[in-house]
């Protein structure tokens, strides 16, 4: 929704948010068969509110939503294994840079392959793993075998198949202005991510994590 709101308004998309909220807390749920606002208040929003002249934002999310579930669907199979089968774990590489206290994941990625030493039930597997990973339960639900795969060498998996990425290079840099200060941004390649998966981060907290890349940069 918030990719929606950025393209439609461009630099102003901060200004929506409201219009977001409004949007969200008003769209029926299937888990719930309501509304969110419906289900804390027991009623209906009523609002004076005109959204007419949203109508073509709202028509940008409902095509967004519709891309990216047929995304989903064509990536979905479903998949069965037996014993002596080699597949591949997915893992999620963590920027080393926290934002809000927490590290953003990255597009996932994948260490293998795995020999199933046993099958439980329809979908769970227990592996052989290296002892690389002794830390990792051995039982999993969701394998597959993709075709983008990640060197476990070097790779310090924790337990919950979680890994931290490295900055690799800055790519290019620029500024983008809210309504009190500029912001230095800079493009970065992260260890096991090509070029083509590069972040956009704040300068200051590149500098903060990475304080050698900047050693020699005049102040």
């Amino acid at each position: 929704m918030l990719r929606a709101y950025a393209i439609r308004y461009g630099t102003s998309w901060d200004k929506c948010l409201p219009y977001a909220e409004f949007s969200y807390n008003n769209s029926y749920q299937v888990s719930l068969k309501k509304s969110l606002f419906e289900a804390l208040y027991d009623e209906r929003c009523r609002t004076p509110l005109m959204l007419n002249s949203n109508c073509g934002l709202f028509e940008n999310l409902r095509v967004a939503q519709s891309r990216q579930r047929s995304y989903a669907d064509a990536r979905m199979r479903d998949l069965s294994f037996k014993v002596d089968d080699h597949v591949y774990l997915k893992v999620s590489p963590m920027r080393g840079i926290p934002r809000f206290n927490m590290k953003g994941k990255l597009a996932p990625r994948y260490i293998g392959p795995f020999k199933i030493l046993e099958k439980k039930g329809e979908v769970a597997y227990r592996l052989e793993l290296p002892p690389s990973l002794s830390g990792v339960h051995d039982m999993f639900h969701c394998l597959r075998v993709p075709e983008e795969q990640a060197p476990l060498e070097g790779l310090e998996v924790q337990e919950d198949l979680t890994y931290t990425e490295h900055l690799v290079k800055i790519l290019d840099t620029s500024e983008r202005s809210t309504r009190t200060k500029r912001i230095k941004m800079c493009r970065v390649q992260w260890s096991h991510h090509t070029e083509g998966e590069a972040t956009w981060e704040r300068e200051d907290e590149l500098k903060a994590a990475y304080p050698d890349l900047f050693a020699n940069q005049p102040i």
